[in-house]
């Protein structure tokens, strides 16, 4: 089929990976390597718990995989909504402000970064030769989780929400939200793991709606490596991410590695927009336990060895997702390198 090419923001996206060098790195697992740090996220608001009560723990983990050689981190709201603040006793307000705090601190970490970088604090980060690069690119991602992730049940792996639950339900929820990290000064936001079709179209209404003037990528999940979670075709939901002009990248995060190839290829035939994927370790969460249960997750040196593939398929956006960590993200990086032309160092 031909695909009509859709403008407006994509430019941003094209300077960006020029400035990458054709391929950019995302980050990897922020709730488990919080974990990792210590944090207990038992919880509801899952990894947005920290953004009440461990704020540093989040700026490590971020300047974590900043070191390793991230050009994009992805900010602690994920589980961030302003129901979910509510429902812990915080006033709309506290919750307008814990989403923006969510991307200061990433903002912090990046500041910190570059400072520490300018400092000759740290080399062999990423780079092909060996040295950083004193500026090398870094946006920061609002992140945006979906209605089933507020709902804390595991719904967004399967994306069945119910009857009750309709385009207009699914645009109420998330507006403000997405008004307020808009104007939050991140660089752009990340509408992750997307269960089904419905709620892409929400977000995607939501986004011409109310004039966001920032732009956005969108994410979604599988379980089979042609639809997503909740059965929807991923070309029909990758044709609603082309159709967007605030939309500069669509892809597939949470899913295991296995299934990125034919997902790449899928979504590759309905949109000239980069694609970005960050699979998960492989792993399988129990939503009823809430916990990662181990089983055929794979090796870092394992999940590397697609990104090559991947790459050759289509992508240009490589993280990891739940279970990943800076070590993950740091051999990525080092695959990544080898493929990229990377231009000369500016003030970005």
């Amino acid at each position: 089929m031909e695909i009509e090419t859709v403008e407006p923001y994509s430019a941003v996206m094209d300077s960006f990976l020029r400035q990458c060098g054709g391929y950019a790195v995302i980050d990897g697992g922020l709730a488990t390597e919080l974990e990792t740090h210590g944090a207990n996220l038992n919880d509801p608001l899952w990894s947005a718990k920290c953004l009440i009560g461990s704020p540093h723990l989040i700026r490590r983990v971020h300047l974590d995989y900043l070191e390793a050689g991230a050009n994009i981190i992805i900010s602690a709201s994920y589980q961030a909504t302003l129901q979910g603040f509510e429902s812990k006793g915080l006033s709309r307000e506290e919750g307008e402000n814990l989403l923006r705090r969510s991307v200061e601190i990433a903002r912090e970490a990046r500041d910190l970064y570059y400072d520490r970088a300018a400092k000759g604090s740290w080399d062999n980060i990423g780079d092909k030769d060996g040295i950083t690069p004193r500026r090398r690119p870094v946006l920061v991602a609002a992140s945006v989780g979906s209605y089933g992730a507020y709902l804390a049940d595991g719904s967004e792996y399967s994306g069945i929400y119910g009857e009750n639950v309709s385009l207009e339900t699914l645009k109420d929820f998330h507006r403000r939200r997405v008004q307020v990290l808009a104007d939050s000064g991140a660089d752009l936001i990340a509408f992750e793991t997307i269960p089904n079709k419905m709620e892409a179209k929400a977000y995607a209404e939501l986004l011409e709606e109310e004039d966001i003037n920032i732009p956005a990528w969108f994410s979604f999940n599988s379980k089979d490596g042609t639809n997503v979670v909740c059965g929807d075709p991923i070309a029909d939901c990758a044709l609603i991410a082309h159709s967007c002009e605030q939309v500069i990248g669509v892809g597939i995060n949470c899913t295991p590695p296995r299934y990125i190839h034919s997902l790449i290829q899928s979504i590759r035939r309905v949109t000239t927009k980069p694609i970005l994927i960050y699979p998960n370790s492989g792993e399988t969460y129990d939503a009823d336990r809430k916990e990662w249960l181990p089983s055929t997750g794979v090796s870092d040196v394992d999940f590397v060895s697609h990104v090559g593939k991947w790459c050759d398929a289509g992508a240009s956006l490589v993280g990891g997702c739940c279970r990943t960590t800076p070590d993950t993200i740091r051999a990525i990086s080092k695959a990544l390198s080898s493929r990229s032309n990377v231009v000369s160092p500016t003030e970005f």
